[in-house]
């Protein structure tokens, strides 16, 4: 039987992770206030974040910066983007025509 939390980011009562995501005052923060479901969202908006800002996460100044952006995507007023972040076109592409690969070699 898997416990539940009051998850603070999606606002109800939902599956908690089975242990902590990793030692430490955060870890132990969102293991109890987040949901699983909550923190399975954390991989993808975790590598917008290190490719936005283009982190190289052997340096711990990049690392500090994703933990404080995680924190924030937890338990911050809202789940806002990296600043000056825009969605992508419809498939990838500018004008949204998706399509293609790059031209061949001739």
């Amino acid at each position: 039987m898997s416990r539940t939390v009051y998850c603070v980011k999606l606002q109800r009562e939902l599956p908690g992770l089975d242990k902590p995501p990793f030692p430490g005052k955060l870890g132990q923060r969102i293991y109890e206030q987040i949901s699983k479901q909550a923190f399975d969202m954390w991989p993808a908006q975790q590598v917008l974040i290190i490719n936005h800002y283009g982190l190289n996460m052997a340096d711990p100044e990049a690392r500090q910066i994703l933990r404080e952006q995680m924190e924030d995507f937890f338990f911050g007023q809202d789940a806002a983007m990296p600043e000056g972040w825009t969605p992508e076109p419809a498939g990838g592409v500018p004008g949204g025509k998706g399509g293609g690969g790059a031209p061949r070699r001739k």
